[in-house]
């Protein structure tokens, strides 16, 4: 077994879960860089002698990933392949005490919120003076951009707040700060992220303060799209839509995770909202701004969901046609408040449950789109894949909405660029275009032009 390293020290950081932990490995490695240290995010060539695995602890499916990817790594150490292992995040900060008892070949574990302690394992200082400065591990054109960590959210099918803490804002002048240097980079599109945007600023500003952050983000020269995701319902500041309404980089869209609709399931999960209140709070927003994109997300199978309950989510998603939808399967997760409950919907079931709302949603999906071939969207282009470009309208996020399609062999595009596309086709979820004004190819640099 190898017991000295022979190359110079390099720091791979995996990450595993939510957009939280990509802004959260983002920060680390814009630390250790600081710090002179060479570091990389889950390096192709997976030949990082040091590994950082941030962990997710959310649910069973993602627990399992983080369990196994780190068993992974401590193999690698044991064959002699890598020198150290460490594990932060979500998952090392819930069951700490348990992973070091049973994977014991990880040097150490660390939680949400030791930072400065993980750094200091790796042999490198915490600088408090880097606001804003990390290593952004999206496209050029886009970024993640954390406004608070941690919840005070009762919500008893969710383990977030045993794994982040209660609710702490960041200040207006740091996110300000920190999207400055941001834009100064080429960062034209910033989604802001949260456990709860609904309850930003009430802990130090003693009011709900999402709508003058948007303000103070939207003086920010060169960045062109703020977006907004997870807002909890129940007490959404109304003046956000103000906003929304008369500053056009704010986009019309808003990622609004509503659970469920059934009045007695949602007291059950310790939402503070009713069928009634749900729906009267999307028709507010629809009236307020009818061009907004509402994403949402529901679970299936929380325990006491009856056939009639999971009848009354059918058929409020068709009446509401939401522009974007996920399902979920109901996680049994200890130390919740559902725990005591008894998980009573089968594991079938839940799978058949979320199948029945994600084919209703296909076919709203598909209306909708529909009604977007002839017309012409702004949109701003984040990859090519094979033969074809990959876009999006201000309606969709990267990852988990839908895409506009160009192909790659007719027409030029330049990736982080915003191009009007005229829609042609229109699929169940995504859109197929041609841009409305041409791209000129840069020419490579052996040759010239006549």
């Amino acid at each position: 077994m190898r017991t000295k390293t022979i190359k110079k020290n390099k720091i791979n950081v995996v990450t595993l879960g939510c957009s939280k932990n990509v802004y959260d490995s983002e920060v680390l490695m814009g630390q250790l860089k600081a710090n002179g240290k060479n570091v990389v995010h889950e390096d192709p060539e997976d030949d990082g002698n040091i590994v950082v695995i941030n962990t997710c602890g959310f649910i069973g499916k993602a627990k399992e990933e983080s369990i196994d990817t780190i068993l992974h790594y401590a193999k690698r150490k044991e064959a002699g392949e890598i020198d150290k292992v460490f594990v932060s995040g979500c998952l090392s900060e819930r069951y700490k005490p348990d992973l070091e008892a049973e994977i014991k070949n990880v040097d150490q574990y660390f939680g949400t919120h030791d930072l400065p302690n993980l750094l200091q394992a790796l042999e490198a200082d915490y600088k408090h003076e880097l606001i804003g400065e990390r290593l952004t591990t999206t496209p050029k054109h886009y970024a993640y951009l954390k406004i608070a960590e941690g919840c005070d959210r009762p919500c008893s099918f969710c383990a977030i707040p045993l794994m982040r803490g209660k609710h702490i804002s960041t200040p207006i002048e740091d996110i300000v700060t920190e999207v400055t240097k941001l834009a100064a980079k080429g960062i034209k599109e910033v989604m802001l992220i949260a456990q709860d945007l609904t309850y930003y600023g009430l802990d130090i500003y003693k009011k709900r303060a999402l709508a003058q952050l948007l303000e103070a983000l939207a003086k920010v020269e060169g960045i062109e799209w703020i977006r907004m995701h997870y807002a909890f319902p129940t007490g959404f500041p109304m003046d956000v839509l103000e906003v929304m309404k008369r500053e056009p980089k704010v986009c019309n869209y808003l990622d609004i995770p509503l659970q469920h609709i059934n009045t007695e399931l949602l007291k059950s999960m310790k939402r503070g909202t009713t069928h009634e209140k749900t729906t009267a709070l999307i028709h507010k927003f629809r009236e307020a701004v009818p061009k907004m994109a509402i994403r949402t997300t529901l679970i299936v199978g929380y325990p006491g969901e009856t056939e009639e309950m999971f009848q009354e989510l059918k058929d409020w998603v068709e009446e509401m046609r939401f522009e974007r939808l996920g399902a979920f399967e109901y996680s049994h997760e200890e130390n919740t408040g559902a725990y005591v409950l008894e998980d009573d919907v089968p594991a079938e079931v839940k799978f058949k449950r979320v199948n029945e709302i994600m084919e209703i949603q296909s076919q709203i999906s598909w209306e909708l789109n529909q009604e977007k071939i002839g017309k012409t969207f702004r949109c701003l282009f984040d990859r090519k894949d094979g033969e074809y470009f990959y876009g999006r309208t201000e309606s969709d996020s990267p990852d988990v909405d839908n895409d506009v399609i160009v192909d790659a062999k007719e027409h030029y595009i330049k990736i982080g660029e915003f191009i009007d596309v005229k829609i042609h086709e229109a699929g169940d979820y995504d859109l197929y275009g041609t841009p409305v004004k041409k791209q000129e190819k840069p020419v490579p640099l052996n040759q010239k032009r006549k």
